[in-house]
């Protein structure tokens, strides 16, 4: 099995988890934030709805769906930047030996 400079997997890891932190943050916004501060946000509506029961009853999910789909991308985007090969995971998981 190929080894991994150190180096290389903490900027991986990293980049990583700073993601899921800032998602982590943009969802408890997105649904507690919204209920938290629901009195001043009651002045603005979407399709008649309060903002806030809005949020709560739809836009938290519609936030979230988002959310799955920007960290599909950027996933995607930080294994092609550390080198990390879909084909060569598939290879690993179905047990083919990889040559160097």
């Amino acid at each position: 099995m190929k080894k991994i400079d150190k180096k290389l997997a903490d900027g991986y890891f990293r980049e990583r988890t700073r993601n899921i932190v800032i998602y982590l943050i943009i969802w408890f916004i997105v649904s507690f934030g919204v209920v938290l501060l629901a009195e001043p946000f009651s002045n603005f509506s979407i399709n008649g709805f309060p903002f806030h029961y809005f949020m709560g009853a739809q836009g938290a999910v519609v936030t979230f769906i988002i959310l799955l789909f920007v960290n599909a991308k950027l996933s995607d985007n930080i294994d092609r930047k550390y080198g990390i090969d879909e084909s060569k995971n598939e290879q690993i998981s179905s047990g083919k030996v990889l040559d160097h």
